[in-house]
This record gives C-alpha cells, sequence and structure tokens, in this order.
C-alpha cells in the first residue's frame, strides 16, 4: 500500500506549483516541517561529508538548492500565519519560531560545512566564478560567521540559546499586538459619533459590532500605525480622543497582551548576541549587511531630515492652530491637516475615492502601468483558490505570451489578520530550480456589503501600488539562485522598486485610464485629478515626523549594549525622543515600541530607517523616468535590467548609479519632502 504523501509537501500538480491549500489542514503543518527538516539535514549531512575537495558546486551551490521540502513547507505555512491565523496556527507558529531557529544553527555552526566554505571564500578570486555566485558564496560565508561558526564552543551554546529565544519572543510580539489591536477597538452606540465617516465606513463598523457580539452600536477597529485614518474624517472630537488614546495605549496596557517585558528581554538579547559576534551593539551588527556603510551615517541623515523636519513642523502647528482657531491635541491634528487641505484645495476632494474602485484601479491602474513598462498582461484565474475565500488570483503573461507566474491579490481586512500591508513569496524564482514565482499582496481595506464598491482613500491608492512594486520585483526576477530572487536584497534597499512603483498611482498617463466614477463610469475631473495630484505632493511635517520618530526609536533600542541598563519601556521611549527634539507628546512615533511589529516582530530591527534611506534613491529615480519619457516599454526595460530582475545576484547600488548615471544625492527627498528652503537642497 503506498504511503500517502503529506499534502504540505506534495509536489502541487498546479500550475507554477500553487499549493492546493483545500487539501492541506492545519494538522499537517508539524509533521510536515519535521519531515522537512530530517530530509534537509541528510542532504546537508551529505555535502558535509563529500570527500571531494570543496567546490563552488558541491559545496555552495549544493547547500542553496537544498531543503526544498522545507522551503514549500515555509513558503505555504508562513504565507498563512499572517493573513489568516487562528489559534492552531499561532502555536505551530510558536513552536516553528524555535525549531527553525535551531535547524538553522546546526547548520550554520557545523564546523565541516564552515571549513569547507571558509576554503572557498579565502581563494574566491581564483575560482572563477560570475558576480552573483561570488555574492552567493560570500553571503553564506557571512551568515555562517554571523550564526556563531567561528565562534568556541561555549559561546556557539551562548548563540543557541539567544538565538532560540530571540525567535519565540519575537513570535509572541506579534501575536500579542494583534490580539490587543482586536480587543482595543473602540465602540461607539451612538451613530451621530460617526458623523464624517462614508456610508461603507459606518456599515462596516455596524458589521464589525455584530461579529463581536454587540446587538447595536458600532465598533472602530484599530489599524497598525499610531495615527489612525479615522481621525481625519471624524468630527466628534471625543470619539477621536478614544480612538487615539486606545491606538498609543495598545500592548501597554497591563493586560495579558502587554509587550513591554518582551521588548525589554529581545533588546538584553539583540546586545548579547551583538557583544558575542565582536559587533558593539545591534545597529550595527545589522547594518554591516546594509547597503549604508554603518549606524553613524544612518543617524547622520537622520538627523539632518529631523532638523529640517522639525522646522517644518513647528510652521505646520502653528498655521493649523491659527485655521483650527482652538488648541490642538494629538488626537486632533491630522483631522485639522485634512480640513486644511480641503479648504486650500481649489477643487474639493471629498470625491476622489468616487473614482478609485478597487478592481478598475487594479485592472485599469496597477496592471495597466506594468504592462505599459513591463509588458505584462495579468489573466485572472477563477479556476484557481487561493488560501481564503477573498484572495483572486492571476496569471502572469509576458510579451512573448509566456506565463512567468502567478499573483494573489488579499486586499480585505479580516480579525485574523494582523495590520498592514504587505508582499510575500509563497515559491521564490529561481532558475537553477526552473521555479516560477507566486507573489502575494496582501492589505486590510474594508470589505464592502454586497453589490457595494470598494472605494480607496489617496492612502490606500499609493499603498496598493507600493505593494505591487515589491510584488513586481518578485515577479520579474530572472536569477539564477533563490536566495537571490526578487525582493531578497539589503533591506535598506528593498524598499526602493516599491516606492517607485508609487509614482504611476497619479501619474496622468495612468489615473486617465482607471479613475472612473463607480456609478457613471464618467472619467475623473480634470480639476479633481490636478487637485489631487497636487495634494499627493504636499507631505505633511506631521508624516515626515512620526516616521523619523519611528525610526530614531527604532536605532535608539538598538544601539543598547550589554553595559546599559534599561528596565522601562516608556521611559526609555520618551528620553531617546527627547533627546532629538522630540520635546511633547503632539505627535507620536509611527509606532510605539509596545506594538512597532516592524522591529520586534519583523524583520526591520536596526532597519526601519530604510524607507527613507530607499527614498533617497526612489526620489531620484522618478526624476529619470519623467526625464525619460515616463511611462514607456523602453524605461521600464532598462529599470527592469537593473534592478527588477537582478535581485542581489549584483550589487544593488552600483547597478542604480549606472541607470542614473550618478552616485545618490539626498537634495531630491528634501524637496519631495517641503524640507528644502531656499539654498538647502544639496
Amino acid at each position: 500500500m503506498e504511503t500517502r504523501r503529506n499534502p504540505v509537501l506534495a509536489e502541487s500538480s498546479l500550475p507554477h506549483g500553487l499549493p492546493d491549500f483545500a487539501s492541506i489542514s492545519d494538522d499537517d503543518f508539524l509533521p510536515a516541517f519535521r519531515e522537512a527538516m530530517t530530509t534537509h539535514l541528510a542532504e546537508v549531512e551529505s555535502i558535509a561529508t563529500d570527500s571531494r575537495p570543496a567546490t563552488f558546486r558541491n559545496t555552495v551551490e549544493a547547500l542553496e538548492l537544498s531543503g526544498r521540502d522545507l522551503a514549500r513547507a515555509g513558503g505555504i505555512f508562513f504565507n498563512l500565519v499572517g493573513p489568516d491565523t487562528n489559534p492552531q496556527r499561532n502555536e505551530i507558529s510558536q513552536q516553528l519560531s524555535t525549531l527553525l531557529t535551531d535547524h538553522a544553527n546546526t547548520i550554520s555552526m557545523d564546523r565541516r560545512l564552515f571549513d569547507r566554505i571558509s576554503s572557498l571564500h579565502e581563494r574566491m578570486d581564483e575560482l572563477g566564478l560570475t558576480e552573483s555566485q561570488e555574492r552567493l558564496l560570500a553571503k553564506r560565508y557571512r551568515e555562517s560567521v554571523r550564526a556563531g561558526a567561528g565562534l568556541g564552543l561555549g559561546e556557539q551554546e551562548q548563540m543557541r540559546q539567544i538565538s532560540s529565544r530571540l525567535a519565540y519572543l519575537s513570535t509572541a510580539f506579534s501575536q500579542r499586538i494583534l490580539d490587543d489591536t482586536n480587543a482595543s477597538a473602540v465602540f461607539v452606540d451612538d451613530a451621530a459619533g460617526l458623523d464624517g465617516l462614508s456610508a461603507g465606513q459606518i456599515a462596516a463598523a455596524r458589521r464589525a459590532a455584530a461579529d463581536a457580539g454587540h446587538d447595536s452600536g458600532y465598533l472602530l477597529t484599530l489599524e497598525l500605525p499610531s495615527s489612525q485614518s479615522l481621525l481625519t474624517v471624524l468630527t466628534d472630537r471625543d470619539v477621536r480622543q478614544r480612538v487615539f488614546d486606545a491606538s498609543v495605549s495598545r500592548c501597554a496596557r497591563g493586560n495579558e497582551h502587554d509587550t513591554r517585558e518582551l521588548v525589554l528581554e529581545i533588546v538584553r538579547l539583540r546586545a548579547r548576541r551583538a557583544r558575542l559576534l565582536g559587533y558593539h551593539d545591534h545597529a550595527e551588527y545589522v547594518i554591516a549587511e546594509e547597503t549604508a556603510p554603518n549606524p553613524d551615517a544612518v543617524v547622520e541623515l537622520l538627523d539632518e531630515l529631523t532638523e529640517s523636519a522639525l522646522r517644518a513642523g513647528g510652521r505646520e502647528l502653528t498655521r493649523l492652530t491659527r485655521f483650527a482657531d482652538e488648541e490642538i491635541g494629538a488626537a486632533d491634528l491630522t483631522y485639522w491637516l485634512d480640513r486644511e487641505r480641503r479648504a486650500s484645495s481649489a477643487v474639493p476632494l471629498d470625491d476622489f475615492a468616487d473614482y478609485c474602485e478597487l478592481d478598475n484601479v487594479l485592472q485599469r491602474g496597477v496592471f495597466y502601468a506594468a504592462g505599459k513598462l513591463y509588458g505584462l498582461r495579468f489573466v485572472e484565474r477563477s479556476d484557481l483558490d487561493g488560501y481564503h475565500p477573498d484572495v483572486r488570483v492571476w496569471d502572469v503573461i509576458n510579451e512573448a505570451g509566456r506565463s512567468i507566474g502567478l499573483f494573489l491579490g488579499d486586499f480585505y481586512a479580516r480579525p485574523s489578520k494582523r495590520g498592514g500591508a504587505w508582499m510575500n513569496n509563497i515559491v521564490d524564482q529561481s532558475v537553477a530550480l526552473s521555479a516560477q514565482p507566486i507573489v502575494v499582496n496582501v492589505a486590510n481595506l474594508t470589505k464592502p456589503d454586497p453589490g457595494e464598491p470598494c472605494l480607496l482613500t489617496m492612502d490606500q491608492l499609493t499603498t496598493l501600488f507600493h505593494e505591487f512594486g515589491h510584488a513586481l520585483h518578485g515577479l520579474l526576477s530572472a536569477v539564477d539562485y533563490p536566495s537571490q530572487s526578487g525582493t531578497s536584497v539589503p533591506r535598506d534597499f528593498v524598499e526602493f522598486p516599491s516606492q517607485v512603483n508609487e509614482m504611476w498611482a497619479l501619474h496622468p498617463d495612468v489615473l486617465s485610464q482607471y479613475a472612473r466614477h463607480h456609478e457613471t463610469a464618467a472619467p475623473i475631473p480634470a480639476g479633481l485629478a490636478d487637485a489631487a495630484r497636487a495634494a499627493a505632493k504636499t507631505e505633511s511635517a506631521h508624516a515626515t515626523l512620526e516616521y523619523l520618530a519611528a525610526a530614531l526609536l527604532d536605532l535608539a533600542w538598538h544601539r543598547i549594549t550589554v553595559d546599559d541598563a534599561v528596565d522601562d519601556v516608556v521611559e526609555f521611549e520618551r528620553a531617546a525622543l527627547r533627546a532629538k527634539g522630540f520635546t511633547g507628546d503632539l505627535i507620536p512615533p509611527r509606532y510605539r515600541s509596545a506594538y512597532f511589529n516592524h522591529i520586534f516582530g519583523g524583520g526591520y530591527s536596526a532597519g526601519y530607517y530604510s524607507y527613507i534611506w530607499s527614498e533617497v534613491l526612489d526620489a531620484e529615480t522618478e526624476q529619470w523616468f519623467l526625464a525619460e519619457g515616463g511611462l514607456r516599454r523602453d524605461n521600464g526595460r532598462r529599470f527592469a535590467e537593473a534592478t527588477l530582475t537582478r535581485g542581489d545576484s549584483i550589487d544593488p547600488l552600483v547597478a542604480h548609479e549606472k541607470l542614473i548615471g550618478r552616485t545618490p544625492q539626498i537634495g531630491p527627498l528634501l524637496a519631495r519632502r517641503g524640507l528644502a528652503a531656499a539654498g538647502e537642497a544639496r
């Protein structure tokens, strides 16, 4: 009798290996991971005990292409637990956090493997490798060193314990944020308190209340950042304050979801690991692998921007206070910014969302721009199922008529989905493995009632284009090795292609295609289109300051050393921000420490600066696109060849400099964000 193959590990017969999600139960995951890890260790043992002299092919490439079952299982499970978790998946995720970390350490610290890799690394110049092979060898060597392969046995054991504990803590941190964000939703019993919300938003709030067991009333669910988009439109000041207070107090309320003790343990362990490996602090440890030269260079950029932004923020607050004719609190700031923007616009922007229906923006905006630039077509596959009924699947077709991968869109919020928007790969592209990419974009849009449209705000529109920029990075990848595929680039470069793609959201050639009224199909009036573009170009000092505060807070936490005693999260946060000029509570950081998932639950620790670091490149590249004629196929081809197709197979900064013809400069970024007064840009 033939043994049944675990459905998680079974090769799928669906296009590009799309998992057959319907055949997989949660009970399959842990057995699948255990089997895959066992298989992987056997493959690694064969490489480590190979009696032949080490070569790139029998060592580095062999390691790169091993563990395919484990990659398949991870591609499925970790693309479920973020957008559609449940208690069982949370428990599995917690167990896997340590199991997979221990598994990776076993391989990275294997002295036999490290000796083989080291011998190749020492004579890399003699091996006749391609640039991508050299980068793979160098990265594999650095990963082993950074995992502790060169340490003594006692220090290696400390590294193992630290890594396992950090994996556990980070997973717990993310789960507590989701739980407390759901628990912090604000209940409003009287519809009058919802004045300013659209009919669709009110319906969603009523639906959320009903789902939570309320017979009447409305539930205002929270978004991940400190600033809540509802605050820009709610006219009831008391309700605004309640929403704001709920947002900024998350995970620091002394309940079972409080994360403050996790924060302290995480930063202490990271500092210990950095010291073991010879780094001054965790920031130095992280930035050693990025395009930024060192933490001091990052701080210098952030300080320069903060100085300009604080001056702009002072002017902005004075102007807003005069406009509002009342004292403005932290819960009111974005409300009055929005009111001022509306009042100063020659054309009211209230109706802009009526021209931004989700499916129209996707088909005739996001996909249209990708077609014009990169020659891609997107054919929806209603015969293919995603991991949730809301997930849609598209076949991605190139100019030659060949399918190059699949794109999945998961756009609507639900209690089982963590906040924010992101891109993931279910399958990484690899020529060596004959693997084509399966890419997912996840968002948290409010799901409309049946038959009603999903209308996008300007921020949501920009986010849709942003995340699709990440998707393009994955879909257009054309590299040999999976670990160099698509977005597998330095963290402070990964946001660059996605930020570039934002420029097409309101570009006249794109806006004219998708901006149709959701009821009449009438094109957007020229005046409204111009007003939207003008508003988008006016970056508020508030938005810049809340981002910079978060980036500086991230670095402050990760410049702590083993010699520093920190035992109060709130006080440390306050002191760190005060030291950089943030002297009040009017503008909280985009994420406060207790719910800063990017750095304590995700992969952005000591790397949240990467958004602004990448924006330096993005601002220049936008100018390059416009100078070269904008939405032209040749421009898309050149940008793809320099960036999107290459992943980490080449030095991304060198490729970018070749594209625009010079090294990056900060002037375009300062001008874009309104931070360069006359004579300041450079």
